[in-house]
């Protein structure tokens, strides 16, 4: 005889139970809470954690004790309760007790038919759940001998009648369901939904609702805000069910909406006054529980029972606006509303999305390097981009990774997807910038650029012109047109984020390159710019011939007689941003790639750019030649540059000083930060130092105007956050600038990380993709040495990060911590920055034994 567990098995859910979450599951503790609202919810047993273990190991409870807690003639439910709902469980198991007794019972007062049919689905489930035979023989809908033929397969199945006692009933059911939380197949699962490996699963007993009765009866779900939206809305479902009406006597069967409606009968309109318990019910959950809850409720002969209740599941957008709601409604603080909204959802409401109610084609999948959705024909060239779009057809730049030539097909396409590349590559980059929906290495198409196709893994082939959709947040791509959510920036979302800023202790800038990026920076309220990188400003078609005229350039008078017809194109460029910032800080990041970035590599455009220089085909293949760097990242750019071809600073300080005099004159002052990019040592800073200031008081000669700027280090060697100490000495500020630090602390080329990046992770080698998430133990030791050394010279250095990390809120976590001032990110990334920014001062407030580093 199977002995009993000698602790406490089960425990009556009744509103002074001892019932916890971490004990007993999310569903046994949910179910009390609204036990004490009142509810009126069936009795409930819970079965404790240690319970189901022993009983996975074999030490069953007093089965027919607890069967006697629902008096002898009633049905149970089991459903699983795990202390996090998103681990899932074992499947629910209705009408336990079921029997030949209660069988005839239920004829008597239901009918044959629906004692039957209750029958046939126990039989059905205890056969696949319980006893695990062969799903085809326990398959049949109701029908005349349906039962009896259940009955007899199981018997021939397992050589003996169905179970008859409900007290071994319940017993195989509670094993069944805790051995299979015990499984591999089980526990896989839920290590993808990121529960530990030690979870535990607590079981609730429930004395089941007969949901068919002479009255009103029947079983449904209702919720009160739409979960896609977060707009107040009456959803759900509500299928109704009566004994009776039929000529056979049977079960007629009705689904009902629930509220009013042309097309049907409605719930309200049937029964008003369960309706409106309903809405009683639902607004005390609001109110009480302080969530929107979906309510799982049945109608019995009229009266009306709550089954269960969850919460309501819901997109971003919604989670905003239910958070926003019930903060103003008083019903939580708007630091509770801050804390419910992940940060990183925010990102959804910036942009198009798929509608999640719709199917989905899909064709490929990569990494989902830039969030939104969007939809077009699919162009191979940045030339075939352009001229899309100046037909005003929305097109999707195709490429098997981008190169800076291909800025310009990236601002006239409405996303891009590319074969190869990871969170860092130049496609990521720039299409977080632009705010382009992207998708990076996705390495399960094909591309063939001369007959421009894609093929996909099925084996369709799509050709130019040919309509795709790029999901950038989920990193799908689909075929065809599906239904799109539009952005959400709504108020509040705008509420959110001012809350946000009321308590966030850390500065959000943008990365911004061009007017329309300051404007985007501008309407996510940004504090100002903390990278303008100035190489962008060179590839529209008028000004790369005048860069490429500076290039082969034969003596520094002639280079600046090139640079001097760029010099007015960067002023109204500079004088741009200056007036959308309105006076906030920008810092523009000089010249930092290297020369051979704005030469063609091909036949054909080399023999287009010795027409447009009038020099033999010659001279420029050997120019171009000599150009090209055997490690492009590792060579002559950057500082390195300008102080080999110091026109090009001298051209671009010009520039910001004579903007700043003509912006200051027009509004707010300017004072504007310049940073000179990878430095490696102090000298370096000395020479650009000597050469701007010699600038910038030729500028006040000749205009008569008195400014003030700012010099400032991009920090991206190890070297110069090793060296900060002496780097500050001549320095306003440091930028960390963590994309290239990161290349150089690793030795991994950024661009080709990705290819391997996948079995690195997975194998452990790191715990993340360093170029998505800062690596805070190497990387991050650089910052807090750097941060560390730099002030100790300087007390009153500004220190931030300017890298692609900064809008990662982990990164934020990290800067706020070591008392950085700022943090930039690209512009669609701010808002994400301000509301995780919030989210770790309000933790720290939570935590005042937290000795977190000086603050803004």
């Amino acid at each position: 005889m199977q002995k009993h567990a000698d602790f406490a098995e089960f425990t009556l859910i009744e509103p002074s139970a001892d019932v916890s979450t971490a004990r007993h599951g999310w569903r046994a503790k949910c179910l009390q809470r609204l036990i004490r609202l009142d509810l009126p919810v069936p009795p409930t047993v819970a079965l404790p954690c240690d319970s189901v273990r022993a009983i996975a190991a074999g030490q069953m409870p007093d089965t027919a004790k607890l069967m006697a807690l629902f008096g002898s003639a009633s049905l149970v439910s089991i459903r699983p309760s795990p202390e996090n709902p998103a681990w899932g469980g074992p499947g629910t198991v209705l009408n336990v007790g079921m029997n030949a007794e209660r069988h005839a019972a239920l004829t008597e007062t239901h009918g044959a038919e629906a004692a039957d049919a209750l029958y046939l689905r126990f039989v059905q489930a205890f056969a696949l759940h319980v006893a695990r035979l062969d799903p085809d023989m326990f398959s049949a809908p109701p029908a005349a001998g349906a039962l009896k033929a259940a009955l007899a397969a199981y018997e021939a199945e397992t050589d003996e009648p169905f179970p008859q006692d409900p007290a071994r009933q319940l017993a195989e059911v509670l094993r069944s369901m805790a051995r299979a939380w015990e499984g591999t197949t089980a526990r896989l699962l839920r290590a993808a939904k990121g529960a530990p490996t030690e979870a535990a699963l607590g079981l609730v007993v429930q004395g089941m609702v007969q949901a068919i009765g002479p009255g009103l009866s029947g079983s449904g779900t209702i919720q009160f805000v739409d979960g896609v939206t977060g707009a107040p809305q009456i959803t759900g479902r509500f299928r109704g069910q009566e004994q009776g009406p039929r000529a056979d006597g049977g079960v007629s069967e009705e689904t009902l909406y629930l509220v009013a409606d042309p097309r049907g009968p409605a719930l309200e309109d049937v029964a008003p006054e369960l309706f409106a318990e309903l809405l009683r019910h639902g607004r005390a959950c609001r109110e009480r529980l302080r969530e929107e809850m979906q309510i799982e409720f049945a109608i019995e002969n009229g009266a009306v029972k709550v089954i269960d209740a969850l919460r309501v599941q819901r997109s971003s957008r919604a989670a905003v606006r239910i958070a926003v709601a019930m903060a103003n409604d008083g019903i939580i603080s708007r630091e509770d509303a801050l804390l419910r909204v992940e940060p990183r959802a925010l990102s959804d409401l910036l942009h198009f999305q798929v509608d999640p109610r719709v199917p989905r084609d899909r064709v490929g999948r990569g990494i989902a390097a830039s969030p939104g959705a969007a939809t077009g024909r699919i162009v191979f060239t940045a030339a075939a981009a352009q001229a899309s779009a100046a037909r005003d057809e929305p097109c999707i730049l195709v490429r098997r990774e981008t190169a800076p030539e291909d800025i310009r097909g990236m601002h006239a396409s409405v996303a891009v997807l590319t074969e190869r590349g990871g969170m860092t590559s130049h496609a990521a980059v720039i299409a977080r910038g632009l705010g382009l929906p992207a998708i990076v290495g996705a390495s399960d198409i094909r591309l063939n650029g001369r007959e421009r196709t894609l093929t996909a893994a099925d084996g369709r082939v799509f050709r130019e012109g040919d309509t795709l959709t790029v999901d950038g947040t989920t990193g799908e791509v689909l075929a065809g047109s599906p239904a799109m959510l539009e952005p959400a920036l709504d108020d509040g979302f705008r509420t959110l984020l001012r809350w946000a800023d009321n308590v966030r202790d850390i500065g959000i800038r943008a990365n911004a390159d061009t007017p329309d990026d300051a404007r985007t920076a501008r309407m996510f309220e940004a504090e100002g710019i903390g990278l303008c990188r100035t190489e962008h400003m060179f590839f529209d078609e008028d000004r790369l011939t005048v860069m490429r005229e500076m290039i082969f350039a034969d003596t520094g008078e002639d280079r600046r007689v090139a640079l001097e017809r760029l010099l007015p194109m960067q002023r109204a460029d500079f004088i741009a941003l200056f007036d959308i910032m309105a006076g906030l800080p920008v810092c523009i990041r000089l010249f930092d790639p290297p020369l051979h970035e704005f030469l063609p590599h091909d036949r054909e455009g080399m023999r287009e750019l010795a027409e447009a220089l009038d020099r033999p085909l010659s001279e420029v293949t050997r120019r171009v030649e000599a150009l090209t760097e055997f490690n492009p990242m590792l060579g002559m750019r950057g500082v390195r540059l300008g102080i080999t071809v110091p026109e090009i600073y001298d051209m671009q300080t010009r520039a910001i000083f004579e903007a700043t005099v003509e912006a200051s004159r027009r509004g707010a002052a300017v004072v504007p930060e310049i940073m000179i990019p990878l430095v490696s040592a102090k000298r370096e800073v000395e020479i650009v130092k000597t050469r701007t200031d010699a600038v910038a008081a030729a500028v006040r000669n000749e205009t008569g105007a008195d400014f003030d700027y700012r010099l400032g280090v991009m920090v991206e060697t190890p070297r110069a956050a090793l060296r900060a100490g002496e780097i500050a000495q001549h320095s306003a500020f440091l930028s960390f600038g963590t994309n290239d630090l990161t290349q150089m602390t690793y030795g991994l080329s950024r661009d080709d990380a990705g290819r391997f990046m996948g079995s690195y992770v997975s194998q452990g080698v790191y715990r993340e993709d360093p170029f998505h998430m800062l690596d805070e133990d190497g990387v991050g030791e650089l910052l807090l040495i750097g941060a560390k050394r730099g002030r100790e010279t300087r007390p009153d250095l500004t220190v931030s990060i300017c890298g692609e990390h900064g809008g990662n809120p982990e990164s934020i976590s990290f800067c706020r911590a070591a008392g950085f001032d700022y943090v930039s990110c690209s512009p669609y990334r701010v808002p994400v920055a301000r509301l995780a920014a919030a989210h770790f001062a309000l933790l720290d407030r939570a935590r005042p034994q937290n000795t977190a580093g000086n603050r803004r």
